[in-house]
């Protein structure tokens, strides 16, 4: 029996593949709990239109991603922080006061998003890589200067 996976079902298949599989196992485990739905030729379409409504999603999330990636490379973001002898800083700057930063100039990034590898500890520009989608990083630039 040819049916669609609706959800992921171990040893068998994943969400949105369409498989045959025994009928008993259909009739008696699959389609009672949801699993998988008959592949009927209108169930068929409709996934079609579903995968292809999802793709089309997905594409215009990285559009705005990288749209957003060339507008962050010419941002500069500027933090104040007290600083001690030689540029050192007491405390440091962390992704969150950076997210805070960039929120404050109209560009909502979540701080876990701001791959900076140890926080910024010395005064001047630092280059602090962001990944806006799984295809998609930017870098942008944080000048630390002296309260």
């Amino acid at each position: 029996m040819r049916v669609i996976f609706l959800k992921d079902v171990k040893g068998q298949g994943k969400k949105g593949e369409i498989k045959n599989v025994s009928e008993g196992y259909a009739q008696n485990f699959l389609i009672p709990r949801g699993l998988v739905r008959v592949a009927t030729e209108g169930n068929v379409k409709t996934l079609e239109v579903q995968n292809a409504a999802e793709e089309k999603r997905k594409a215009q999330e990285k559009a705005e991603a990288e749209e957003l990636g060339k507008k962050l490379e010419e941002m500069t973001v500027t933090l104040q922080a007290k600083a001690g002898e030689g540029g050192r800083l007491f405390g440091a700057i962390t992704n969150k006061q950076i997210a805070e930063a960039l929120a404050k100039a109209g560009v909502k990034i979540d701080r876990r998003k701001i791959e900076l590898a140890e926080p910024i500890r010395t005064l001047g520009v630092t280059q602090v890589p962001v990944k806006l989608h799984p295809d998609v990083k930017s870098t942008f630039k944080v000048q630390v200067t002296e309260e």
